[in-house]
């Protein structure tokens, strides 16, 4: 029979060897620090834009780490409307993209704010915004009961399908949960970054919730290492490089939820992820400052809203390829007029006209 983390007697008394981290550990906080100086030589507007496509890619890929896929435009929309930015686009946004979005920026802007049970309560409730995923009935906004048998993480086709982890029973949740929130807000001599590994291991171990706990912990992470920087500004996302790594992540927390309260693996897997979040930063940096030096090359022109609306978002990252009809539509214009719009850009040296023609032309920034 396999034995689980919680079940060990000294549970949740994490272990680790520190000499084997510190130098992932140093590395990362020198890192977060170099980061936050480069964001800063940006300028109010460039870190806004930056930070408004961080946090864009964090809600997107942490939904997808779940198997859910979220639009893009709604999402980027619903945050630059609750920073109060104008950045958004237009496209409005349903009760899901809302919930999470919610709960993404509760956790990042409000990083000073304690970690309550009432709060966690909000967060879930808000995943779930009609109560329910699919068919499956859950409970929202309180912990698991248990109702429909043990909480189980599990794989493979009905009557084929492999445990990976089974959680505390929903008897000691309360009790769990309220160690758990005891010791996340404490102040103390572990280092906040490690805090954030240890706090998200020891959050889906206990797994709270009947849904949403991936997520949730996710949102901790990011609470934590807001936490760790004193600032509510993301300028890398943890959850797109867990979703990059997907198959590691489930493996090594497998592992350690099954094996003992020696939790160093789990802590270098988890160093290792957040440096190569940082890696993966320098793709949104390069993407804010080609969108400032496009729009600076711009300034001297004048362009109508149609214009600067399918530019910018062309510029965030438009799916697939614009044509004459996809212009039309994001405009809400005429076939007629979004020729006019395109050629004009074009004779101005802002668009170009990709290869190939006829019914399949399509347009690109020009660099």
């Amino acid at each position: 029979m396999t034995t689980y983390i919680h079940q060990l007697p000294d549970w949740p008394h994490f272990l680790w060897d520190q000499e084997a981290l510190a130098t992932a550990l140093a590395g990362i906080r020198h890192r977060q620090g170099r980061l936050i100086g480069r964001m800063e030589a940006l300028g109010f507007a460039r870190q806004q834009e930056a930070e408004l496509g961080t946090l864009t890619l964090d809600v997107l890929k942490s939904s997808e780490i779940e198997g859910e896929t979220l639009d893009p435009e709604q999402v980027r929309s619903s945050i630059a409307r609750r920073l109060g930015m104008d950045a958004g686009g237009t496209a409005r946004a349903d009760r899901k993209v809302e919930g999470v979005v919610e709960m993404t920026l509760d956790a990042t802007q409000n990083f000073a704010e304690p970690l309550t049970g009432e709060r966690l309560f909000s967060w879930q409730a808000a995943l779930f915004p009609a109560g329910q995923p699919g068919m499956s009935s859950i409970v929202v906004g309180a912990w698991r009961n248990d109702a429909s048998g043990p909480m189980q993480v599990v794989s493979g086709p009905v009557g084929k399908q492999q445990v990976h982890y089974e959680a505390p029973a929903a008897s000691r949740v309360p009790g769990e949960m309220a160690s758990f929130l005891a010791w996340v807000n404490e102040g103390g001599r572990i280092d906040p970054v490690l805090k954030a590994a240890l706090a998200h291991l020891w959050f889906v171990t206990v797994h709270p919730f009947d849904d949403g706990n991936g997520r949730i912990a996710r949102a901790i992470t990011d609470w934590q290492l807001a936490r760790s920087e004193n600032s509510a500004q993301r300028f890398y996302s943890m959850s797109a490089q867990i979703r990059l790594e997907r198959n590691e992540y489930y493996n090594i927390l497998e592992r350690t939820q099954k094996g003992t309260l020696d939790v160093t693996p789990w802590l270098q897997w988890f160093l290792g992820c957040l440096g190569r979040s940082f890696d993966g930063t320098e793709a949104t940096l390069s993407a804010v400052l080609r969108k400032a030096r496009f729009w600076e090359r711009a300034a001297p022109l004048a362009l109508n809203e149609r214009q600067r609306l399918v530019l910018n978002q062309l510029l965030d990252g438009f799916t697939g390829n614009l044509t004459t009809k996809k212009w039309a539509a994001l405009a809400k214009c005429s076939h007629d007029t979004a020729l006019r719009d395109i050629h004009s850009l074009i004779e101005r040296g802002l668009l170009k006209k990709d290869e190939g023609g006829g019914r399949s032309t399509s347009y690109s920034i020009a660099h």
